[in-house]
Formats: structure tokens, sequence, C-alpha cells
């Protein structure tokens, strides 16, 4: 056991949920015998009220809700050495005054992206088997072997729009099934796509040969209405969109407008942009559309994991090692 004169002094700084989630018991009682957490649970209210409490923290265990960095809140962390971020995207936290300290970040996206790889590989799946459909016309007609034609997941074709952590997670889980796998991504290398047996192609050749198209694309400046009406007239027959991504991805409007003239295609959102969607957007009154509420990420139990990653990551830092999970300012750049 580390000597409590010797450790150093840290503090959770994030939300009360996500904190029982991301740091459960048996997470907490790890950390508290590797720091000194020297005060309770902080919150942005409680820094807001106090700031000053911040002033020994070496080390912040954070997640959803953590503050932004900003110079006025560095000012009160003059001796912080790491941040271990047990969720997914920093870009809400991190400001121009947090790269200029030079501070190591560290996060949970690739644990946080474990749950999302499964929720895409449960959907890719169904939507081989065109199951929405299925269940959808056995309400509306009662007929029992009323089948649609399917591709199923035997010699089928499923397109992944953008390999980075996410996306090469679920190209890894399709080896497992008999289903070609396309992709695109400019930033891929050949080697890489063969290593995840997968083939790179254009966009617009993902959307016309595949019979899954999954986006895992980042929201970034570039990106945004990356996926056109245009791509969406293009899909096969009965095929199927998923998006665990991000909604402003997507052109909305003309995918609806594709939607509503195609009702052999399905779309599976797990977000929307707006999110959640407008009351009034047809998107939820498609018969073939599925919105779920962004709950492709980790949730409750899931987020365990996150915080598991993050004790993991203060051993490596407390023994001098590199962390595993940092994200540099030129990475974030390119991250959601």
């Amino acid at each position: 056991m580390i000597s409590i004169s010797t450790m150093l002094k840290g503090l959770f700084l994030l939300d009360p949920r996500p904190y029982d989630w991301i740091y459960g018991a048996e997470v907490r009682q790890q950390i508290h015998e590797l720091v000194d957490v020297y005060a309770p649970l902080q919150t942005r209210p409680t820094v807001a009220e106090n700031p000053a409490l911040l002033g020994e923290a070496e080390v912040i265990l954070s997640g959803w809700g953590c503050p932004q960095f900003t110079e006025e809140l560095l000012a009160f962390l003059p001796r912080l050495r790491a941040v271990f971020y047990g969720a997914g995207s920093i870009r809400g936290i991190v400001t121009e005054a947090f790269w200029a300290r030079q501070i190591p970040i560290t996060t949970a996206t690739v644990a946080n992206g474990v749950p999302v790889s499964e929720f895409t590989i449960a959907h890719i799946i169904l939507g081989l088997k065109r199951y929405w459909q299925h269940v959808q016309r056995f309400r509306e007609t009662g007929e029992w072997w009323e089948h649609l034609p399917v591709a199923g997941a035997y010699g089928s074709t499923v397109g992944l729009v953008s390999l980075g952590t996410i996306g090469q997670m679920v190209a890894e889980r399709l080896k497992s099934y008999e289903v070609n796998v396309i992709a695109y991504d400019p930033f891929v290398t050949q080697e890489t796509a063969a290593a995840l047996g997968v083939r790179l192609c254009s966009l617009e050749q993902v959307f016309r040969q595949a019979d899954v198209v999954s986006l895992h694309t980042p929201w970034l400046p570039e990106t945004e209405g990356l996926i056109t009406g245009a791509h969406f007239a293009a899909m096969k027959e009965g095929a199927t969109f998923i998006n665990t991504a991000r909604g402003a991805v997507v052109r909305e409007a003309e995918m609806i407008a594709v939607l509503q003239q195609r009702p052999d295609l399905y779309a599976l959102l797990d977000v929307t942009y707006p999110e959640p969607p407008a009351a009034d957007s047809p998107s939820m009154r498609l018969p073939n559309v599925t919105i779920s509420p962004h709950i492709a990420g980790a949730l409750q139990d899931e987020c365990l994991r996150n915080g598991q990653s993050m004790v993991e990551e203060l051993k490596r830092f407390l023994n001098g090692e590199p962390l595993r999970y940092a994200i540099s300012r030129e990475r974030a750049a390119r991250m959601a």
C-alpha cells in the first residue's frame, strides 16, 4: 500500500449520476488506494461556489458533467498534472489554455465505444434480415408467412463510413460473420483496411453496394452534411442505414425526402440533429424510420468499463508509463 503522504492528491469532478455510473464502489476503492482524494465529489456548481478547493489537485478524475478547462478555471489548478476523463469526447471541456499548459488528458473513448460497436452489430444483423419491416408488415397484415426479400448475413455486403475507433471495432466484430465489408475512409491505409478485412471504396460506392450502411464519422466542420440525399437515393432495394455517430453529419431534410419516396429503405437513428428531434419532424412519423434516444454508448452499468479503464490509466501514470488512451491536441481536432 502506498503511503498517504506520498500519494498524489486528486478530485472527482463530474455530475453525480455519471459519478455513480463510471466510478462505482469497486472502482472508487481502487482509486482511493492510488490517490489521496482529499475532498468529496465536486461538480460544476460546487466548483463555481468554491474554486479554491481545486488548489491541491494534481489529478482530476472526471466524466460527463466536467466543467470546461478555461483559463479562469485552470488558474485555480496550479498543481494539475493529468486529467482522467471517464467518458468519450473531450471537445466540450478542452480549450486553448488547456493545451497550452501541456496537461496530459486520457479518456475512456475506447471503453465507451465497446457498447456502440455491440449496438451497431445487433442493428446490422437485424437490418440484413429486414427485421423492422417484417415486424411492421406482420402488424399491418397479420400474415405470418408474408416474407420480404432479405439480404441475410451470408454473402451480403456491409458498408462502414469511417474507420475510426468504433468503425474499426465494428469491422473486427464483423469478421465472425460471413459478410463482405466495404468502407469509406480517406485517412485509412490499404494495409490497415486489409488487416480489418475491409475493402476501401468511395463514399458513393458504399451507399450503392451495401445492404446495410453504418455511419461512424465524427462531427467536424469538414464532415457536417457529408451524407446527402443523393447517397440515400442510390441505396439498394431494401437497404438499411444506421447512424450511431452524430446527426449533423447527415443532411436530414434530404434523407427524409428520399425515405418518403423510398419506403423500401429503412433508417435506424440513434442520433439526430437537433437532439432530440423536433416534435414536428417528419422523421418522428415516417414508418421506415426508428429513432432511439442516443443509447448506443455506455449506459449505467456499462459505464463501469469506462471507470476501470481510467484506473488502469492511472496506474500507468503513477508508474511513469505512457498513457494508452492519451489524446493529443492534433488527435482531438479529428475526433467527435
